[in-house]
């Protein structure tokens, strides 16, 4: 009898298992706009055996009330099992800055088809990933960038600023060797505060950061 329940439990954590890894998969998790082209592009995937349809949109950064410079096409779009498509980023105006990056939100969001059943949940997941616009022409790079934050603590905080035209997203950042929690980013020509662990009053510190492609650089070194 218990291995029966045993064979059960281990079947529906399986099938459990199986339906969680499925899915709209995109190929990125991020997009960089290259200033000097008409467009940018990623790709979505459908490794399931039922349609999805496709929604997706430009968001702002919160605060912001200006109207977005970006439209996707296909704004909405049905995507069938074993297919793959497209989703193009338009410029659409906008007076944006040159001599830095500007950064937006790009929203893809996957609704599955279902027969209409009685007591049935239909989830619909939402992917929400950086839209960096990238002027033609920046100086340095995104490496040269991390090389050059320059850091100093402030009170319980760790201060970083950035006198870099590129946006800097941290993979990790450690103090002694002690991992900094919320750690995120910090934009360019600003500067970002982290909260330090409690007794830790500085000395070595090493950060990664998050490129282009979503992988992570080597480790840049320094002392606060």
């Amino acid at each position: 009898m218990k291995v029966w329940r045993s064979t059960i439990v281990a079947a529906l954590l399986f099938t459990f298992g199986m339906q969680a890894q499925a899915g709209i998969v995109v190929g990125g998790t991020r997009l960089i706009y290259d200033g000097g082209k008409k467009e940018s592009s990623i790709g979505v995937s459908n490794p399931d055996k039922i349609p999805y349809l496709i929604q997706s949109w430009v968001d702002l950064q919160e605060g912001d009330t200006s109207k977005t410079p970006f439209i996707i096409t296909p704004p909405l779009f049905r995507l069938d099992g074993g297919q793959d498509n497209i989703l193009r980023v338009v410029r659409a105006g906008g007076n944006l800055p040159t001599d830095r990056e500007s950064l937006y939100w790009m929203n893809i969001k996957s609704i599955p088809s279902a027969e209409k059943k009685e007591n049935s949940l239909q989830i619909a997941i939402k992917t929400r990933m950086k839209l960096i616009y990238r002027p033609q022409g920046l100086p340095g790079s995104l490496d040269e960038a991390a090389k050059g934050l320059q850091w100093q603590r402030s009170g319980n905080f760790l201060q970083v600023t950035n006198p870099s035209p590129y946006y800097v997203t941290f993979f990790k950042v450690k103090v002694n060797g002690t991992l900094l929690k919320n750690t995120t980013m910090v934009a360019p020509k600003s500067s970002a505060r982290f909260e330090l662990p409690a007794g830790n009053s500085g000395g070595a510190l090493s950060w990664e950061i998050i490129n282009d492609y979503g992988g992570t650089s080597k480790p840049f070194t320094g002392n606060i």
